[in-house]
């Protein structure tokens, strides 16, 4: 697209279906790199990624042609069929349905890094359904807390 010049940041989360503690240390050192090729095949750059055991954040550049929804659905399908593939013992592995995106200012990017690398100190306070609610009220995104969560 000659002419099109874009700085789209993103920082985007989603859990585990159910929250369940899936993504141990060992499993996150593979799991990691292997989406930030899944972004990168989506024609996406990914900045930073990380998380606990039952959630992922994501901040990454994306494209002006291409949808956010159709990026989280080859993730987060890619990602699963390579943990199945991978670690038969993930056989019941699945990803949350939905996820959180939320716009990030180039002027912020580093603060939403530093938050991302500093997830397992962040959880030693805080589970995965308070940090989430609070970002979305941070954000000023309606919801209802009974279908936040599955």
């Amino acid at each position: 697209m000659p002419g099109t010049y874009s700085q789209i940041l993103l920082h985007l989360v989603f859990s585990t279906k159910h929250r369940e503690p899936w993504i141990t240390a060992d499993i996150a050192e593979r799991l990691y790199p292997y989406m930030g090729g899944i972004v990168r095949g989506e024609k996406g750059v990914l900045y930073d990624i990380g998380g606990v055991e039952d959630h992922v954040h994501m901040c990454l550049r994306w494209r002006p042609d291409g949808s956010v929804s159709d990026l989280m659905r080859a993730v987060k399908a890619n990602s699963s069929k390579w943990l199945h593939d991978t670690f038969p013992n993930l056989g019941a592995f699945a990803w949350q349905e939905g996820y959180s995106v939320f716009s990030v200012s180039k002027s912020q990017d580093g603060a939403v890094k530093s938050y991302i690398a500093g997830q397992h100190e962040h959880h030693k306070r805080d589970d995965f359904k308070s940090e989430l609610l609070r970002m979305l009220r941070l954000h000023e995104i309606e919801f209802d807390e009974r279908y936040v969560f599955d």
